[in-house]
């Protein structure tokens, strides 16, 4: 079988693509990072959200922080606490506002696909420069070698989280 696409599961976008730009691959590597991250913790799992910061950052720790390869900077997953309520992701997100220190954002997020059954974890990412990535984890389909990775599969999301990035 070769690479499976996303019309495997009713969808028209390819299943994975690759990074153009070491930027775009750090933002990748940390997206994946925290997909994997979330999907040990297993499903029902609240919004997480967190800033992404260049390099070695007072993140997480090596949990939650991809690990960087020799003369990698990437990027350090910081989860934010105490987040303000909201009712929906898009007023959560709407209140968010980040520093200039915070070189990006991500966001984990689970929802139901309506008419296509089952549900998905979301997990996107933005950096300041303007590179995004999505990673998606199907409930019924759940393994690491099927999510589905690209630059932009969820441009709604994405978009949600390029705005708390604005100056």
């Amino acid at each position: 079988m070769g690479t499976p696409s996303l019309t495997h599961f009713h969808y028209d976008v390819d299943f994975v693509t690759s990074p153009r730009s070491a930027r775009e691959e750090a933002l990748a590597t940390a997206v994946l990072h925290l997909e994997r991250l979330a999907a040990r913790g297993g499903w029902d799992g609240p919004v997480r959200v967190f800033a992404l910061v260049a390099g070695d950052g007072p993140g997480l720790g090596p949990e939650a922080s991809p690990p960087a390869g020799p003369g990698d900077a990437g990027l350090t997953a910081i989860e934010q606490t105490g987040l303000p309520p909201a009712t929906s992701l898009a007023s959560l997100l709407k209140q968010l506002w980040w520093p200039p220190t915070v070189d990006g954002a991500a966001v984990v997020v689970e929802q139901v696909l309506e008419g296509r059954g089952g549900d998905v974890r979301l997990v996107g990412g933005a950096l300041r420069t303007g590179e995004t990535w999505c990673a998606v984890r199907m409930r019924q389909h759940d393994a690491d070698d099927l999510v589905l990775s690209a630059a932009d599969l969820v441009p709604d999301l994405l978009g949600m989280i390029q705005g708390t990035l604005v100056d």
